[in-house]
């Protein structure tokens, strides 16, 4: 049986097509990586997150008021969207 098996073997390998695979593979990671990457660190290139912190500090530091914290907070979070 098994020399059957062995005579009608016509597989001549992989071909030369075989190092697709791998470069889809990468190019799919590096996609998706990059996809998530950018609009996960959009707000933090605009800004908003860094200038909430300040503004946290300051409220912290009792240099503002609570009233002028929420409304600046606002502000910042209106030019986000």
């Amino acid at each position: 049986m098994s020399t059957q098996l062995l005579a009608h073997d016509t597989w001549d390998g992989p071909g030369p097509w075989w190092p697709l695979f791998p470069l889809f593979w990468i190019a799919f990671f590096v996609l998706v990586f990059g996809v998530l990457g950018r609009f996960g660190r959009r707000r933090w290139h605009r800004g908003s997150f860094a200038g909430e912190s300040r503004l946290a500090e300051r409220y912290a530091a009792g240099e503002i008021e609570e009233s002028e914290y929420r409304e600046r907070l606002a502000v910042l979070r209106e030019r986000d969207t």
